[in-house]
């Protein structure tokens, strides 16, 4: 009887370890998800951002040609449309409702190239060095960029990426100490038995084996189910997001995601098992009966 009170006993603190440590994994998991969608977000936005680069109506085509080649090749370049004069004419019909002919006598819109940009290079400084150079080609009559609009998404972009880094590493931590207290008071519990092997002269490593197997079901258990919670919410997240202009949910952040959560539930599992069983190899007889 009292072998079976200890083998249940023993079974609900396993249970209860891997409850608690399926939940602090998937507090470290969206934490990880919200902080890689924002810098996915962050950086599809930078890349939505577009140079107009106006064309003179006497370029011939070999020109033209010439032309993309040369933004193609450039390191800011991550795509390039070429934008007609007829092109760029319906679609200022379509903004104004009226031909522009009517009232100008004809179209004052001229070919151009929409290049977008890397998001590396969406930035003030590096279109200060770059866009003057491309200004100063002689088939472009002027180079046309929201500056304003792309320093301010970026100094907003920098605020939030620093907060959301500074709650990451904060929660890292809570996290790190509520696996570090659940494994500690499962091992706690079996103090004694720890003192008894060592009394017999069983070595360190025999007696902290066990320990660190069961830690690794554990971690791996949690990791399994806490991982399969959230790609279940990812794909929601997907789903929800539909054919939106910005995938924030990507693979990629998938990846990281579920990554980051095998990973720490492994090893701060194990981690926090060898130190929490050293610490009570190295008490004393006195120290753990008086504890």
């Amino acid at each position: 009887m009292p072998k079976r009170k200890k083998r249940s006993g023993g079974t609900l603190n396993t249970v209860t370890s891997c409850i608690s440590t399926t939940m602090v994994l998937i507090l470290l998991g969206t934490v990880v998800l919200f902080v890689t969608m924002a810098v996915n977000f962050s950086r599809a936005v930078s890349e939505n951002f577009t140079v107009e680069v106006m064309l003179d109506d006497s370029i011939s085509t070999e020109a033209l040609a010439q032309l993309k080649a040369d933004i193609m090749v450039q390191p800011y370049t991550k795509q390039v449309n070429y934008i007609s004069k007829e092109e760029g004419t319906r679609e200022l019909m379509k903004d104004l409702g009226a031909s522009p002919e009517e009232f100008l006598g004809g179209s004052p819109i001229p070919a151009e190239y929409e290049v977008f940009l890397n998001a590396e290079y969406a930035n003030k400084d590096s279109l200060a060095r770059y866009m003057p150079i491309l200004r100063g080609h002689e088939d472009v009559k002027e180079v046309v960029y929201p500056l304003e609009v792309i320093d301010m998404t970026n100094r907003t972009i920098s605020v939030i990426s620093g907060v959301l880094l500074v709650v990451a590493v904060l929660l890292a931590c809570v996290s790190f100490s509520l696996i570090n207290n659940t494994v500690r008071m499962g091992i706690y519990a079996q103090r004694f038995s720890i003192q008894t092997m060592k009394l017999v002269g069983a070595k360190w490593s025999f007696i902290r084996r066990p320990f660190m197997v069961k830690a690794f079901w554990i971690g791996l258990t949690s990791a399994v189910i806490a991982g399969g919670l959230l790609l279940g919410g990812m794909q929601a997240l997907v789903r929800l997001n539909g054919n939106s202009e910005f995938e924030v949910v990507t693979p990629m952040v998938m990846a990281v995601t579920l990554g980051t959560v095998f990973v720490a539930g492994l090893l701060l599992t194990l981690l926090c098992t060898f130190f929490s069983v050293n610490r009570h190899l190295r008490m004393s007889n006195d120290d753990v009966y008086m504890k």
